[in-house]
């Protein structure tokens, strides 16, 4: 008996368009100075989320990725202009300038809008304890759009500063990027300060974690790595706020976009009904996406 197809949902990835789109990170004399980034500098579009007969891709949520960030709602209305189906945008918005208000009001002029991303990174703690940004998450609340978080959850002062935020803008869906950058198992007190964070995190109902992003960290990665990573996860917050995606097209570093997807649904422990959750339904809840 054939096995039915999959429909996936992948909440986190990237469409590049280098003659539409500035993309200063992608130039190759512009950090970051990987050796291999000439894979991913190319134009990809919705054609190339392919994922042979195992899945269907039954919707997507485009990330910003550097289009305009001068004019981010540029991205948003080339992404409208030539993606079908369902999908949602988290544009780029920068929540630590005055014009972050003026930003919001035409990106929610856009349909597919549903929030925004502000990379944090080392400036995480700085950025999200700042009067500014709680200004700033009010006007998001406001607007009802998420706020997706990139900085690492072995960063004690900055996830205590977003537990923060969270509980006074419970209102807020607030989804954290890549795992939060989880170290290697053997890197064992990183490992648990991730893990610590990650508790603390899971407390605050309105965020979620989205789980991608490995080769970021090892162009080599092993699935036993994302495991275990995911059932530390699905611990934590539980199987309704834990998502799988793609980060494409930088997993390309590691593999193709289909055999990720393969490798996901390779992995033990986990049940169909909690990969449903994982790979489909949470994003569908989380991103407000409406599917066939």
């Amino acid at each position: 008996m054939t096995e039915p197809v999959l429909n996936v949902i992948d909440p986190h990835l990237h469409l590049f368009d280098l003659q539409q789109g500035d993309y200063h990170w992608l130039k190759p004399q512009q950090a970051p100075l990987w050796s291999d980034k000439h894979l991913i500098r190319g134009n990809f579009t919705q054609a190339d989320l392919t994922l042979g007969s195992t899945f269907k891709l039954a919707g997507f949520v485009h990330i910003e990725a550097g289009f305009d960030n001068h004019q981010p709602w540029r991205e948003i209305d080339w992404l409208e202009k030539h993606c079908s189906g369902p999908f949602k945008t988290v544009a780029f918005a920068d929540i630590t300038a005055k014009a972050f208000g003026q930003h919001l009001d035409q990106l929610t002029q856009r349909q597919s809008i549903v929030g925004i991303r502000f990379i944090l990174d080392e400036q995480a703690e700085r950025i999200l304890s700042a009067d500014l940004t709680k200004q700033h998450f009010m006007l998001l609340s406001q607007a009802n759009l998420n706020f997706d978080a990139q900085f690492s959850m072995t960063d004690a002062k900055a996830s205590a500063s977003l537990v923060e935020l969270a509980n006074q803008f419970p209102d807020v869906a607030i989804i954290i990027n890549h795992a939060g950058w989880p170290p290697a198992k053997d890197a064992v007190e990183s490992r648990d300060i991730w893990q610590l964070n990650l508790q603390k995190l899971a407390e605050c109902k309105n965020i979620a974690i989205k789980l991608s992003g490995w080769e970021m960290a090892d162009r080599a990665w092993q699935p036993q790595f994302a495991s275990s990573t995911i059932q530390d996860c699905i611990i934590s917050f539980g199987e309704n706020r834990v998502m799988l995606a793609s980060n494409f097209p930088l997993c390309l570093f590691s593999m193709p976009y289909a055999e990720l997807w393969n490798t996901y649904a390779a992995l033990p422990n986990i049940s169909r009904e909690t990969f449903e959750k994982l790979t489909f339904s949470n994003a569908k809840t989380w991103y407000k996406l409406k599917t066939d």
